[in-house]
């Protein structure tokens, strides 16, 4: 070991300043900004910590929850009566079957009609039928074979197939417990058939959810958008940053799109912009250059000669991403090596010009946490999150805590009355809102970090404020959040999927059952309509819903 005058400084570490020279605000400005590199390494120290908490299978530090503003910020709600109500009448969701009990009573006695006692059970039995299919053979040598009934699809009848779907995908199962159960119930199914049950010949189910996407981005005033990494699995009780399960062995993304009406999940390897704008054309393959393209890559500082480049050529719409790269390749972007990338730019470019030439997203917002690569077209930004940062600051001091409070206290009032506003919008009432935004954001605190965070927060008002325009939008992505934790669920569960097929399978169910949740409509009820199970009220297509309710809304 090295004894304490032994030990020396890095070369690369400065030697300290000669701290009797210094005044009494050159001392406290350097006091802050040691205590800004101690708070860098003790953040560096807890991940680290983390990290090996993690390989050890250890138990991590305790999750600290969040500061509450959205529900700290809610109106009273009026007095509560002395009295609690009941539960109220209990109305069943079928028919009610009566049934009439007698009992022996003694000679004289008086009939005073009946008492009803209402009993709700479920019936789970297991049929199998052997369908004897005639067969006939016609005088010109052809075979006729009696048809199945309707909804007859392989050796699974549709019931079994309801309930698989509804057991694994809404009752969150898994596999092998499903399959322990349904043995347990009498069925002979082993682990391959009830996989194929979930993965196979859905390509109904897969294309409804598309059809779901395609509304949602036609007729949306606004949607939410969110996403999670989707990365190796954790030990219990250990914290992690980005959680989810693994796809075919490699970590990957998954995002989420919707709003009050629908929900959409689409899992990918990358969480680039190009993947959210490849995301948003719902299936679409073509690269479109038309007058959104160009204007997203002057956004982007792409050249102006690149750009007249691309507008000069005849050909402005490609049927895929081959197509797109050869065209790139002859006009010689592929060759520039220059910032920003020009390839990437304009392929975003082409990107967000398909999306817009399909008519989606063409006058809705955006709604997301400040991740960069939502920032497409009308952008809004997430309240809850904006305050978080503020949250979730360091301080040193209790100068700095202080300044921190009146802050917080600040803007958790301004988001009170930007819900209000939502209510009962106004253009008076509008200036007035914007005008405090600047005061609450530019003023200063004396807190050097607080400053530069409440000015970093300011660069973004246009984003934050977009409400102001738009009143029907909501302030916080909490909405999309919500969504997303059913994939999270199912990766604790059932850990990753090893096929696209199964990746994009669990996608679109869980999907389709959130969007069930958004109309009101059973999702036991929407598998019965699809599967053709006998007696089942047939369900429109979910993107008719869709569009009847934010053309409404």
């Amino acid at each position: 070991m090295h004894r304490l005058d032994s030990v020396r400084f890095f070369t690369d570490v400065p030697p300290p300043p000669s701290l009797s020279g210094l005044s009494r605000p050159e001392l406290e400005a350097l006091l802050v900004e040691l205590f800004g590199e101690v708070a860098a390494l003790k953040q560096m120290n807890s991940e680290l910590r983390e990290e090996v908490a993690r390989l050890k299978g250890l138990k991590g530090r305790p999750k600290i929850g969040p500061s509450g503003m959205d529900k700290g910020t809610e109106p009273p709600k009026p007095n509560q009566l002395a009295k609690r109500r009941g539960r109220g009448k209990v109305t069943p969701r079928v028919s009610i079957e009566e049934q009439v009990l007698n009992t022996p009573v003694p000679p004289g006695s008086r009939f005073k009609g009946h008492e009803p006692f209402l009993v709700q059970d479920l019936v789970i039995s297991v049929r199998a039928t052997c369908y004897q299919r005639e067969r006939w053979i016609t005088p010109d040598g052809r075979t006729i074979l009696a048809p199945l009934p309707d909804g007859i699809e392989g050796h699974f009848g549709p019931e079994l197939r309801r309930f698989v779907l509804m057991q694994y995908h809404q009752g969150q199962s898994t596999l092998p417990r499903l399959a322990v159960l349904l043995r347990s119930m009498g069925v002979s199914i082993s682990k391959r058939q009830l996989q194929r049950l979930l993965t196979e010949n859905h390509e109904a189910f897969l294309s409804e959810a598309q059809d779901v996407l395609r509304a949602g981005l036609e007729t949306s005033p606004w949607v939410s958008v969110d996403r999670f990494a989707k990365r190796a699995d954790v030990p219990k009780g250990v914290r992690s940053t980005d959680t989810g399960a693994r796809h075919a062995g490699k970590n990957g993304y998954c995002t989420q799109i919707g709003n009050d009406w629908f929900t959409w999940f689409g899992t990918r390897s990358s969480k680039s912009r190009l993947n959210f704008l490849d995301l948003l054309r719902a299936g679409h393959t073509d690269y479109v250059l038309n007058y959104a393209a160009y204007g997203y890559m002057r956004d982007q500082n792409l050249p102006a000669s690149t750009i007249a480049r691309l507008m000069a050529d005849p050909e402005k719409r490609f049927t895929d991403q081959k197509a797109w790269l050869a065209h790139l390749d002859r006009l010689g972007l592929t060759a520039l090596s220059v910032t920003p990338d020009p390839m990437r730019v304009a392929s975003e470019g082409a990107l967000w010009g398909s999306v817009q030439s399909h008519k989606f997203l063409c006058d809705a917002v955006v709604l997301s946490d400040d991740a960069g690569q939502f920032e497409v077209g009308r952008h809004a930004l997430c309240w809850v999150h904006a305050e978080r940062l503020v949250h979730k600051l360091n301080t040193f001091t209790d100068k700095h805590r202080a300044a921190q409070q009146r802050v917080r206290g600040l803007i958790w009032d301004f988001y009170a009355d930007l819900k209000d506003y939502r209510l009962n919008p106004g253009k008076r009432r509008a200036l007035t809102l914007r005008a405090r935004f600047d005061r609450i954001f530019r003023g200063l605190t004396g807190f050097a970090t607080l400053d530069r965070l409440l000015a970093r927060l300011h660069a973004n008002k246009a984003e934050l404020l977009m409400v102001l325009e738009r009143p029907e939008i909501p302030l916080h992505t909490n909405g999309s959040e919500n969504d997303i934790r059913c994939q999270v669920t199912r990766r604790k569960v059932s850990a990753g999927t090893r096929s696209d097929l199964g990746r994009d399978n669990r996608d679109a169910f869980l999907g389709l059952a959130k969007t069930c949740a958004k109309l009101g409509i059973s999702f036991w009820d929407y598998l019965g309509s699809r599967l053709k199970v006998a007696g089942q009220a047939a369900i429109e297509p979910l993107d008719h819903y869709v569009r009847a309710r934010t053309r409404y809304a």
